[in-house]
């Protein structure tokens, strides 16, 4: 599945497919989000906002944690709870604990919020809400991991505060509900001869990109029912956008930008096999595993 020099070949998860179910697999989606700001997953929304100095985003009354995905490309800006007030000025990931917060942007820019796909406030907002309108047999329910340690409060993580490390698969942070990998600059076009196509046995990846261009290749398995079988995508997508990748599809996703290329994965919820790999999730001391 992976090159011995990638680190995901050392995942427990690095393996065969385990025996099939037999479910109808979901349909890869691949959302632009200048067109569809707020989308979903099963267990997750995302929403993408294009935001201007003195705006304000009003989150609404969150019975979960909120995460929003800071880029080069965000805002300086300010989280506002009843309980803190947090300046926000680097790329990296900010978690708030559930309740009413808002955000007060300090310039123009990008953000990326990410709420639970059954918030009250949240569930009717997303594009693609009829995709999910019955719960996708394949994909696990999100059950929400255990507190963080410490009193409730906004958790800001600078991505400055933790350099990339040669052995470790990007910078990974996780929530109670989400998981967040920010990978690497790509400069250029990813060598074709170096591709890493792989399946999940039981979970949605979200791929989201930032800058430049992708092309995602996915791949169906072949059930039994040949009235089911799909031909392979190659859909090249730009940023921002996001791309929704089905259990056990077979994918991998392809650089193609002639300048930077830049993705972020979310999961929800957090991955037990990159949590289970010591040092990979910046945050554990913060957020323990089940």
């Amino acid at each position: 599945m992976y090159d011995k020099d990638d680190p995901r070949s050392s995942l427990a998860t690095a393996t065969a497919p385990r025996p099939d179910s037999g479910d109808a697999i979901g349909v890869p989606q691949y959302l632009d989000l200048r067109d569809t700001p707020v989308v979903r997953a099963q267990n997750v929304i995302l929403a993408h906002t294009r935001a201007h100095e003195g705006e304000e985003l009003d989150n609404g009354e969150l019975d979960g944690e909120l995460a929003v995905i800071v880029t080069g490309d965000s805002p300086a800006f300010t989280i506002v709870t009843a309980d803190d007030v947090t300046e926000v000025r680097a790329p990296g990931l900010v978690v708030v604990p559930p309740g009413r917060s808002r955000i007060h942007v300090h310039g123009d820019g990008s953000l990326v919020r990410l709420v639970e796909a059954t918030e009250p406030a949240w569930r009717d907002r997303p594009a693609n809400a009829a995709v999910y309108a019955q719960a996708h047999p394949r994909v696990s329910p999100l059950r929400r991991w255990p507190l963080p340690r410490g009193p409730q409060r906004v958790r800001y993580y600078p991505l400055s505060a933790v350099p990339e490390e040669p052995g470790r698969f990007g910078r990974i942070f996780r929530t109670r509900s989400f998981m967040v990998n920010f990978l690497p600059e790509q400069d250029g076009p990813r060598d074709p001869h170096r591709l890493s196509p792989h399946h999940h046995d039981d979970f949605e990846q979200l791929s989201l990109a930032v800058q430049g261009e992708y092309v995602h290749h996915i791949r169906t398995p072949w059930l039994t029912d040949r009235t089911r079988w799909r031909d392979d995508d190659h859909v090249r997508i730009g940023s921002p956008s996001v791309t929704i990748i089905p259990p056990p599809t077979v994918h991998t996703s392809e650089a193609s930008g002639p300048e930077v290329n830049q993705l972020i994965d979310i999961f929800s919820p957090p991955r037990l096999d990159f949590s289970a790999k010591p040092g990979w999730v910046l945050n554990a001391d913060d957020y323990p595993m089940p």
